[in-house]
């Protein structure tokens, strides 16, 4: 497969993963909002959703103080935003579109309509009627994407290199989460809150749970009241949890393996030791290290690997 082509299906999927996953986060944070907290609590939650997606300088300096309001304006429909909902939907459109001959038509057509539609509404004013149905839908329309792509392409190098950018983009992406929210209840995570606090962790970590669809599965898993280190688990090293680091890598590492003529790449090597240590890691052992310290050096190794990739497959990033 061509270099162009492999860089089009990769950042294709990974524009539509980063439009779920900044749903999610919105979505979490305005169902939050709407319970009764203080309002330095509020803009805690919103100056970290900021930070997961380093953007608090860039909005900063365009929207000045942070407010409900302006973030969820600057991560929908701000077009010199590329994180935001709308640049991420066009970028996954246009590389859809760059690569039409190598797609059926379902998965061109899916990411197509959920380009026209998104600006239909966004005119109509549907978001700001309800928000939380618009995150909703943007989730829904990323399911489909996937969903049409499993059940229609060819099982090739195509499909592993767009299966390659949607995990690697995952993996990215709830380690940030998971990072930024604990360390914004670093106290309540440390025991230290007092019992008038129980009912809002109760509420705060089902939130961050339903973020990554993980509520239903932690009650299945754990059958026990939510606690924040089994949270931390489940978002980190489960396997067998769709959204964590773990399985994650374990799709990263197999359609890695795929693509990669020599089993014995560097590049193939980097992926594996990464997913051996989520695989072989005690959460206990990880909270006693420290998760700020793990997470962080999680996503750099993340980074160093999608850049091992682009080098070996994609279209080599210009200075």
């Amino acid at each position: 497969m061509l270099s162009r082509t492999a860089d089009h299906l990769f950042w294709m999927s990974r524009y539509t993963e980063r439009a779920e996953n900044t749903s999610r986060m919105l979505n979490v944070n305005y169902e939050t909002s709407l319970l009764p907290q203080s309002a330095t609590v509020a803009q805690v939650g919103w100056q970290g959703l900021l930070s997961i997606s380093e953007l608090l300088p860039a909005f900063t300096e365009k929207h000045g103080e942070v407010t409900p309001r302006s973030v969820m304006e600057f991560m929908v429909r701000d077009e010199d935003n590329p994180s935001s909902i709308i640049s991420c939907l066009r970028a996954a459109r246009e590389n859809a579109r760059a690569v039409r001959g190598a797609l059926t038509t379902e998965v061109w057509e899916t990411h197509n309509t959920t380009w026209l539609e998104v600006n239909r509404m966004l005119r109509n004013g549907e978001f700001e009627a309800d928000p939380g149905k618009f995150f909703e839908w943007v989730k829904f329309r990323s399911h489909l994407s996937r969903g049409v792509t499993l059940g229609t392409m060819l099982m090739d190098e195509a499909l592993h290199f767009m299966r390659l950018g949607t995990f690697l983009e995952r993996a990215d992406n709830t380690a940030r989460l998971v990072d930024v929210k604990f360390h914004a209840v670093d106290n309540e995570f440390l025991g230290t809150a007092g019992e008038k606090d129980q009912e809002y962790d109760f509420y705060h970590w089902s939130a961050i749970l339903r973020s990554v669809s993980g509520f239903e599965v932690y009650r299945k898993v754990y059958r026990d009241v939510i606690k924040p280190e089994r949270v931390a688990e489940l978002l980190i090293l489960r396997s067998d949890m769709p959204r964590s680091l773990h399985a994650s890598l374990n799709e990263v590492v197999s359609n890695l393996r795929l693509v990669d003529s020599d089993p014995y790449s560097e590049t193939l090597r980097h992926a594996g030791r990464l997913r051996a240590d989520l695989q072989f890691s005690r959460i206990d052992e990880i909270l006693a290290t420290g998760l700020h310290a793990f997470l962080t050096q999680f996503l750099d190794r993340v980074n160093t690997l999608g850049g091992r990739i682009s080098r070996d497959f994609l279209v080599p990033a210009t200075a």
